[in-house]
C-alpha cells in the first residue's frame, strides 16, 4: 500500500476525525486485529456474532489508527475516524486508492465455479512478461476484495482479481470499487441459486462486472457455456470467446495428458499454437485458453505467454494432487476440498478418472446453498459419477445421501454413506488399495479437509 494521511482517508471516506493527529502516516490497513501494527489502520466490522469494535484498545496499544462507528472513549491519543458504517468505509478508501491507478490494467474473475483457479492460470501467464498483482488466496467478497486493493502498487502493470457474489447488489459495490477495464466469466452454474433464485438472474448479476467498461473494455466469455454464449457479439463492448469448441474465437484442439502435465493446441484468428500447463482436465484447458488470450490482448507474445504458463500452481485445496505411500500402497490423492457446487465437482469426478490408474474412489459431502433445487442436483451428481465409472462412492452428509442415490441407481457398485468426517475416513481408510486414487470435495461448510489432513497425516506416519 502507498502511504496517505489520516487526514487524506478520513477526506476520501466522508467521516470525521474524533481525535489524534491528522498527519499520521497510514502504510497498512487491517480487518484482522491479530494482523494490526504500527501505521496501521484497523477496520472493526461488526459481524453476526462478534462486533470487532470490541478490539479497537488492543489495536491502539499496537499504534494503531481506527475507523468507529461510535464516539472516542474519552482521552484517546491516537486517531479515530468516525464513519457511519465500517464495511462501506472501507470500500470507498478502496475505491479511492484504486482510482490512484488511472492506468493499471484490470481484470476481473468472476463465474458460479472455477473462479480462483482462472485468475491463477490468468495471472500465470500474465507473469511471463509483467509485473503481476493477483487476489491472495480467494479474497472475493465485499471485504475481501475491497482489501486487494491495497495491494497495488507502483510497480504493478497489471492486475487480476477474483469477484464473487451471493446476492443481488453485491457485485455493483465490488465494481464500484475495483472498476475492472477487462472481464472474465468463466461459467452461470446452480452456486447461490438459493438466493438469486434463477441462472438468468446469476448471468445478470454477474454482468454487472462489466458496470465500469469503456469504448476499451473487453469481457472474455466461457463459449461452452449457453447462457454465456448467448451474450456474445450482444453487448455495446468487444467480446472473445473461448472454450474447448471450435466455434469459440479460442479453443483447444489435440489435448493430451501426460502425467500431472496438459498439452494442446489454442487455435484462434491469430493462427496455431501449442502450449503445456502443469494442471490436468478439460476445465483446465480453458483456464489457460483464456489467459492466454487475456495475456496476448495486453500485448505479450506467445513465448512469454508459454513461460508464464509453466509457472501456474493450483490453491491450497483445489484440486492439489498428492502422492501418498500408506503401509505398502501408493495412494494418489485430489484434495478438492475447499469448496463443492455440482458443476465443479462433475468436473473434479472427470479428472478422478482420468488419471487414476487403480480403483477410484469419490469422498463427496453436502454442497450448500442450493436451495429447493438441491435434492435434484446432488442426484445428478451421483449420476454422473456412476455413468463415467467411478469405483466407490463415500458419500458425507444428510443432503448427500441424494448423491448415494443417484450413484446407486445408476449402478454405481460400491456406494457408503457417512453421517461425520470422521465416519467417512474410517469407512476410507477400509476400502483403499494400492494404486488407488481418492477425491475428496464438499462445500466450504461440511470441513472435508479434515479427511485430507487425516489421509495425509496417516500416510507420512506410515511412510
Amino acid at each position: 500500500m502507498q502511504k496517505m494521511t489520516v487526514e487524506e482517508i478520513t477526506s476520501v471516506v466522508g467521516g470525521q476525525l474524533l481525535c489524534g493527529d491528522p498527519q499520521t502516516v497510514i502504510t497498512n490497513v487491517q480487518y484482522d486485529s491479530r494482523e494490526v501494527g504500527e501505521g496501521s489502520l484497523f477496520v472493526p466490522i461488526k459481524g453476526e456474532k462478534v462486533d470487532a469494535h470490541k478490539f479497537i484498545p488492543q489495536c491502539m496499544e499496537k499504534g494503531a489508527a481506527t475507523f468507529t462507528e461510535y464516539d472516542a472513549p474519552e482521552g484517546a491519543g491516537k486517531p479515530y475516524i468516525k464513519v457511519g458504517d465500517t464495511r462501506l468505509a472501507l470500500q470507498k478508501l478502496a475505491a479511492g486508492y484504486r482510482s490512484g491507478f488511472p492506468a493499471l490494467k484490470l481484470a476481473g474473475v468472476t463465474g458460479s465455479v472455477g473462479k480462483t483457479s482462472t485468475k491463477e492460470m490468468i495471472a500465470a501467464a500474465l507473469s511471463g512478461g509483467l509485473v503481476v498483482m493477483k487476489t491472495s488466496g480467494n479474497k472475493n467478497s465485499q471485504i475481501g476484495m475491497p482489501m486487494t486493493m491495497f495491494d497495488i502498487a507502483p510497480e504493478h502493470q497489471a492486475a487480476v482479481i477474483e469477484m464473487g457474489m451471493s446476492e443481488f447488489g453485491e457485485m455493483d459495490r465490488l465494481c464500484d470499487v475495483s472498476r475492472p477495464n477487462i472481464a472474465v466469466m468463466t461459467n452461470i452454474g446452480n452456486a447461490h441459486i438459493e438466493n438469486l433464485k434463477t441462472r438468468e438472474n446469476i448471468r445478470s448479476e454477474k454482468l454487472k462486472i462489466t458496470k465500469h467498461f469503456d469504448n476499451e473494455g473487453i469481457l472474455f466469455l466461457n463459449g461452452d457455456d449457453e447462457l454465456l454464449r448467448e451474450l456474445y457479439g450482444r453487448q455495446p463492448f468487444r467480446t472473445v470467446s473461448f472454450g474447448i469448441k471450435d466455434n469459440n474465437d479460442y479453443y483447444a484442439k489435440d489435448i493430451d495428458t501426460e502425467g500431472f502435465s496438459t498439452e494442446f493446441t489454442c487455435v484462434s484468428r491469430d493462427g496455431e499454437r501449442r502450449f503445456v500447463i502443469p494442471a490436468l482436465g478439460v476445465h483446465s484447458v480453458c483456464n489457460a485458453l483464456v489467459a492466454i488470450a487475456v495475456a496476448r490482448f495486453l500485448g505479450l507474445d506467445d513465448d512469454k505467454i508459454q513461460i508464464g504458463l509453466r509457472t501456474y500452481k493450483n490453491a491450497p485445496m483445489r484440486q492439489q494432487i498428492h502422492s501418498l505411500t500408506c503401509g505398502d500402497m501408493d495412494i494418489t490423492l485430489i484434495d478438492d476440498s475447499y469448496n463443492a457446487s455440482p458443476e465443479a465437482t462433475k468436473v473434479s469426478l472427470d479428472v478422478l478418472k482420468s488419471i487414476g490408474k487403480g480403483k477410484t474412489v469419490a469422498v463427496l459431502a453436502d454442497m450448500l446453498e442450493l436451495g429447493e433445487q438441491s435434492a435434484k442436483l446432488h442426484y445428478g451428481v451421483g449420476e454422473h459419477l456412476a455413468k463415467i465409472g467411478v469405483d466407490c462412492l463415500i458419500a458425507t452428509g444428510e443432503l448427500s445421501r441424494n448423491t448415494a442415490k443417484g450413484a446407486q441407481e445408476n449402478g454405481c457398485p460400491d456406494v457408503t454413506t457417512a453421517d461425520s468426517n470422521e465416519q467417512a475416513f474410517e469407512i476410507l481408510e477400509a476400502k483403499l488399495s494400492d494404486a488407488c486414487t481418492v477425491l475428496v470435495k464438499g462445500s466450504r461448510g461440511m470441513h472435508t479437509d479434515e479427511i485430507c489432513s487425516k489421509l495425509i497425516a496417516q500416510s507420512s506416519s506410515r511412510s
